[in-house]
């Protein structure tokens, strides 16, 4: 079989033991993206292969929140820089709250935060109001230079992150399945192989097991066996369901799957694509 023998669209499977094992992947994550009611993409690598497993990888998707990881790697680079930015604390103001924030919702204007809270808020419980703090910490020129860092060549942060109600602009933060798939590979990449690689291998370290403890499992989580540790993050806006992880971090034969949805005309559908596509993802991979 040649080359064209493995196309699928627009998209490519490679990096399985066999033509076989990867025509039979190929199909798999075919009907599973068929059955979801909307457009999916897929990439996933497994630590050290030569190739990726890739489905529209390169197409952009709405982000909604899987982008905080963007968000988090830029914080620990800036803390590379600069001593003591964790426990450094910033001052809340009206202005700052928004929905979807779970921890912040705790908070007043006037009360004090440490940088270290909000990370873990933006990732463990993705805080929007966390988020939105971080990012005017940071500034959108900063992260906008860790995603050029990274070679994300198709990712862009322009807004803030807003009451799951007013979440209109789909077009304003994108991202692809590729580029936010190599983002956590090369942090496992640099965690498990002690390299420098987006961070410092501590602080990508440090990084995976925030992500160790986000909290919604319903989507990837739910499509790999129980008690195989998953870093990921999560993101839902209207029409969007998204995962991106990795799993086994810190065992032998750790991977990434990231998994992105759109126009999802029934959500519940997207969730069980996810769910199939990392079951039939982590028995070609782990």
């Amino acid at each position: 079989m040649n080359r064209t023998g493995f196309l699928l669209g627009t998209a490519a499977m490679v990096s399985l033991p066999s033509l076989a094992g990867a025509t039979v992947l190929e199909g798999r994550i075919a009907r599973a993206a068929a059955a979801s009611s909307g457009t999916v993409a897929v990439w996933a690598r497994k630590l050290g292969a030569a190739d990726a497993v890739a489905y529209n990888a390169d197409e952009r998707f709405p982000t909604a929140s899987i982008i905080k990881v963007v968000i988090l790697v830029s914080l620990f680079q800036y803390s590379e820089l600069h001593a003591g930015v964790f426990d450094k604390t910033v001052t809340l103001e009206l202005s700052d709250f928004v929905g979807g924030s779970e921890v912040l919702d705790r908070y007043n204007p006037g009360n004090t935060i440490s940088i270290r809270t909000l990370a873990r808020a933006m990732i463990e419980q993705s805080d929007n109001t966390a988020s939105n703090v971080l990012i005017d910490f940071l500034g959108f020129d900063r992260i906008a230079r860790t995603i050029a860092s990274a070679g994300l060549t198709k990712t862009q942060l322009h807004r803030h992150f807003m009451d799951v109600n007013a979440m209109v602009h789909h077009s304003e933060n994108l991202s692809t399945a590729r580029d936010m798939g190599t983002l956590l590979y090369e942090m496992e990449r640099g965690a498990h192989e002690g390299l420098s690689t987006i961070a410092s291998p501590l602080s990508c370290r440090r990084m995976i097991e925030i992500l160790l403890q986000q909290e919604d499992r319903d989507k990837i989580a739910r499509g790999i066996p129980k008690g195989i540790p998953l870093a990921n993050k999560t993101g839902e806006i209207d029409g969007v369901r998204n995962d991106i992880g990795i799993v086994d971090p810190f065992g032998d034969s750790p991977y990434v799957l990231a998994v992105l949805t759109k126009d999802l005309k029934d959500f519940s559908l997207g969730n069980i694509a996810i769910r199939r596509i990392a079951k039939t993802v982590h028995g070609a991979l782990y």
